[in-house]
């Protein structure tokens, strides 16, 4: 019987590491390309077909694609051997998380900070806190999860499940949460976000990977070791198109940025902290219970930029949330690893 192959371990690469530098500087460039080029970001934000950016349309896809290549579906085989393990992490991403972060939303941006935020876009930056939450991190937990010494096929499984949960539930509970938060649904675009990010690139990327597995493993991990980099590339393009549209809102008020943060700060440590105990509790070894808590905690920054942009367009604060959660992923899931290595020998001899 053939085996599913996992991913090779390889140390964190050099633009994964650095994702928070570079995401700061594109940043500081898009603001400043914003001001020095109003004309151009006015014509590019104008290239849309159904509500559509086309130009951001195709980042999101070199940015999500490579991604997607690396999943296997057929680990989903693997899900009964680590189905404790499995079931915390379905439950925290898939219950506590999306309501976990806009109970915060509410808190946070409706009422304690709403004085120092524009009004106008209040419900608009909870859209974006929602759609971060109910989107599932995907191919960084493979790095996460190397990092605490997480067992590969509990991650490569894991992952696998929630790309699966993820075509069916992104949709109902964005527009549920959405509805509870008095926000309007776009139902036709929040289907049209759906199947363009998640459905057509994860058929594409099963096809892709079928098929460069058919000329070889060594041709497979060639060929995801040269698309890695577009990933990224994409990402940080994206950052600047977005910063430039949003350059004049933020120096008028560069706190909204800070203000954003502290729900999503506070939202991937109660998650990551949630899902560790539980596996204690359930007895789930170490090694299973450090990458679901990563897991559990950390987002698809790249599928909810995404869908962030197509509901409420780039110049939304929705989009700015969104970006605001990439901006501290790296630092913040670097810190949940530390504190899961730091803590073996408790979690270990404290385990009932």
């Amino acid at each position: 019987m053939a085996t599913t192959a996992v991913p090779a371990p390889a140390p964190i690469g050099f633009f994964e590491r650095y994702l928070t530098v570079w995401v700061a500087l594109c940043i500081v460039a898009g603001i400043g390309l914003g001001q020095l080029l109003p004309g151009a970001f006015a014509a590019i934000g104008q290239l849309e077909v159904a509500k559509v950016n086309l130009p951001v349309g195709a980042l999101i896809w070199v940015m999500i694609v490579p991604m997607l290549v690396k999943i296997d579906f057929g680990a989903l085989h693997q899900v009964k051997a680590h189905w404790k393990g499995i079931g915390v992490t379905v439950f925290v991403n898939w219950a506590v998380k999306p309501f976990s972060m806009a109970l915060l939303g509410w808190l946070f941006i409706r009422e304690l900070f709403a004085p120092w935020l524009p009004a106008a876009q209040l419900d608009s930056y909870i859209a974006g806190l929602i759609l971060l939450a109910a989107a599932p991190c995907t191919a960084m937990v493979f790095v996460w999860s190397q990092l605490c010494r997480g067992n590969p096929y509990f991650t490569l499984s894991q992952v696998a499940l929630n790309d699966a949960l993820m075509i069916v539930l992104f949709a109902p509970i964005v527009a549920l949460l959405l509805g509870i938060s008095s926000i309007t649904v776009p139902w036709d675009t929040l289907f049209v976000s759906v199947v363009l990010y998640v459905a057509i690139p994860v058929a594409l990327a099963q096809l892709w990977r079928k098929w460069l597995l058919s000329r070889g493993q060594a041709a497979y991990e060639a060929t995801l070791a040269r698309i890695g980099p577009f990933s990224i590339a994409a990402l940080l393009a994206t950052i600047v198109l977005l910063f430039g549209f949003q350059g004049e809102a933020i120096l008028r008020q560069p706190l909204v940025i800070a203000l954003l943060a502290v729900p999503i700060l506070l939202q991937v440590f109660f998650n990551s902290g949630l899902a560790y105990l539980l596996n204690r509790r359930l007895g789930v070894a170490h090694e299973v219970a450090g990458p679901s808590c990563l897991i559990g905690a950390s987002n698809f920054f790249e599928l909810a930029v995404a869908a962030a942009i197509t509901l409420f367009g780039l110049e939304s604060g929705a989009a700015l949330a969104t970006v605001v959660g990439v901006l501290i992923e790296v630092p913040v899931m670097l810190a949940v690893v530390k504190v899961v290595n730091a803590s073996k020998g408790w979690y270990e001899a404290t385990a009932p």
